[in-house]
């Protein structure tokens, strides 16, 4: 059908349906020229028009190609090329990254939400559009398929088009139609469109993606970047139900979950019902998804990526990857270095949309190391030449394998021990380091080496008390003193009495960090806590000192005065004494002021049920317990 109505096309329009040779015989020496992005290239016109420039080499010198992104067909970079072209990149890819980093090629930084802005505005003129379309319909309308981001004004801004009709380009639905009025030549090509496979998610990005799906919640607007850490989010997405999506890039990732019925749509304040992109990379599977799927929506770069438009979707939540992130919370997705890499692309548009949407996450991932672990992408600062693409103020969370970060509203101290406790462990002495001299944390900051130091991720919980309340269980973290301080200052002067033994209501550095600086090996302490979105809060402390002399501990607890007499203690003890049991301990210790009737109870009444050999001893209004495990 598509076959007749281009013959049909070709007797209503003969003057657009010219020979190659002819139709790059209308381009001039000086002429900016630009290609369709991504795995919307034209491939054909692109092989076609170096061909051209090889048996014609006076045709026309000094014509500029500008790309947003090329995915490797891209013969005029070529050296032997030089007087024909000049290829200047508005997005740096595998391609063309050793090129520019040369010299051959040029790259323009800009928001790509603001291109279509540079073309109508003629502050970047194109001359030449050479683009891939669908074939036209019956109305005569043509889709600019998986690629209408900033090819849709190009179109629109360029006096010459010159357009690959492929029958295998997807009609996608949206802003993607352009009419065969605004094409001066058309080109009738098939071949498969290019398809963008990333590497298989590795355990690193896995674990990142389990990270970041804590953070998602049922009803959330999504954006994603592309390559294997977001492919691992999207994959561990699965169990969420009600998401939306507005995007930048629509990937296999994405289109999964829409099949799993995982993304509906359903709950978008903001183009309801319809998962909106701009651009798609993928498989084939994928492109026959998206063709003529009323459920998704094309429409041009200057909507998708508007920082206003982002800002509209209540509960957006855009992830996107970085290159390196400093201990004051600015980051690069740029350059490593004085090395261009990428390029600002979409990424500040959408965490700064996020940043301004109503119950908006803007979240940042990275790999804590370079592939061969030789540096970490944590820094105390970035260094010389480093694009600063996200400053101090753009980002909510980061995460890396190791853990999530929530640096939004938190002083330079805060953020860097919270960034610290995320880095890879070989690499935080030194963060700590650098970090006491750049007078970022506390010069008498408490660390603890190796093993027995790290984080035991695998210890985390949740758990429902008597009473009904959910409560996330926790070992502490060496960013927490902030949290505890805060818990501290809920207790009152009778619960800080009887948990301490002292009428001490002050919280000093010194002395909070010696709780949450914690050797596993010889210690234990747990926190009770209530997510609120953002923001986490201590409601509870469980700890354990070991006595290696009798291989058991010492227990202690205190629960915030508004939050006792809820089960939350008794969760924690049981917690603990499971833990202890584990660790082969043989039994607890603890010591309790006589008139703490409801710590003598708990202790009296969980050690019949679970039946501790139980002796008290009661010396200067201290009861002293001596519990030993069943069996022990």
């Amino acid at each position: 059908m598509s076959t007749s109505r281009i013959d049909k096309m070709r007797v209503l329009y003969p003057e657009k349906f010219v020979s190659k040779d002819k139709a790059f015989g209308h381009i001039h020496r000086g002429d900016r020229l630009f290609i369709g992005t991504g795995c919307g290239e034209p491939q054909y016109l692109i092989r076609a028009l170096v061909a051209y420039v090889e048996a014609n080499p006076m045709a026309f010198f000094d014509t500029e190609i500008l790309h947003a992104w090329t995915m490797g067909i891209a013969p005029y970079m070529d050296e032997k090329f030089t007087p024909n072209f000049r290829a200047n990149a508005l997005f740096i890819g595998t391609t063309d990254r050793d090129a520019v980093n040369k010299g051959f090629v040029d790259y323009t930084p800009v928001f790509l939400s603001r291109v279509p802005e540079l073309f109508y505005r003629r502050l970047l003129p194109i001359d030449v559009a050479m683009i891939q379309t669908s074939p036209p319909d019956k109305h005569g309308y043509m889709s600019l398929g998986i690629s209408v981001d900033m090819t849709k004004e190009a179109v629109t801004s360029a006096p010459l088009v010159i357009a690959q009709v492929n029958t295998n380009m997807p009609r996608v639905h949206g802003d993607a139609f352009i009419h065969i009025d605004h094409v001066n030549f058309i080109i009738p090509y098939d071949e498969p469109l290019l398809e963008y496979k990333p590497g298989i998610p590795d355990d690193i990005a896995y674990q990142i993606g389990k990270y970041v799906a804590r953070i998602i919640e049922d009803g959330d607007t999504i954006q994603v970047g592309y390559g294997s850490i977001p492919n691992a989010i999207l994959a561990n997405l699965r169990t969420k139900k009600h998401l939306g999506v507005h995007t930048e890039l629509l990937t296999d990732g994405i289109v999964d979950l829409m099949q799993a019925g995982v993304i509906d749509n359903t709950k978008k304040s903001v183009d309801r019902g319809k998962a909106v992109a701009t651009f798609c990379m993928g498989s084939k599977a994928t492109y026959d998804f998206v063709d003529d799927n009323p459920a998704i929506e094309f429409r041009t770069i200057d909507y998708t990526n508007d920082p206003l438009v982002i800002a509209r979707h209540q509960r957006m939540a855009a992830v996107n990857n970085a290159l390196g992130v400093d201990l004051t919370g600015q980051a690069t997705a740029e350059s490593v270095g004085k090395t261009f890499f990428n390029g600002i692309g979409g990424i500040v548009d959408f965490m700064r949309g996020a940043i301004l949407a109503e119950r908006g996450k803007a979240i940042l991932t990275l790999s804590s190391t370079t592939l061969d672990e030789n540096f970490s992408r944590i820094v105390p600062f970035l260094g010389e030449g480093a694009g600063i693409t996200l400053n101090r103020g753009d980002i909510h969370y980061v995460v890396t394998e190791y853990g999530i970060a929530y640096i939004h509203g938190k002083s330079i101290r805060e953020r860097a021990m919270q960034l610290i406790a995320i880095a890879h462990p070989k690499f935080r002495p030194w963060l700590i380091e650098e970090a006491k001299k750049a007078n970022l944390i506390y010069k008498d900051q408490m660390f603890i080496l190796g093993k027995k130091g790290e984080y035991p991720e695998e210890l985390e919980t949740y758990k429902v008390t008597k009473s009904g309340l959910e409560i996330f269980i926790r070992p502490t973290k060496i960013s927490d003193e902030p949290l505890l301080k805060e818990l501290g200052h809920h207790l009152s002067n009778q619960t800080i009495y009887r948990r301490f033994f002292s009428t001490r209501t002050d919280m000093p550095h010194e002395y909070l960090q010696r709780f949450v600086i914690i050797d596993y090996t010889e210690k234990m302490a747990i926190f009770a806590m209530l997510q609120h979105e953002q923001k986490e809060e201590i409601i509870g402390v469980g700890r354990y000192f070991i006595d290696k002399s009798a291989y058991t501990a010492d227990v202690m607890f205190v629960v915030r005065d508004d939050y006792q007499h809820q089960g939350i203690c008794r969760e924690l003890l049981s917690y603990l004494t499971y833990l202890a049991k584990k660790q082969g301990l043989l039994g607890f210790t603890a010591e309790v002021l006589l008139e703490n009737t409801p710590m003598l109870n708990l202790f009296r009444q969980f050690g019949r049920k679970e039946g501790f050999g139980m002796k008290e001893k009661i010396e200067s209004g201290v009861v002293h317990f001596n519990m030993k495990f069943r069996g022990a």
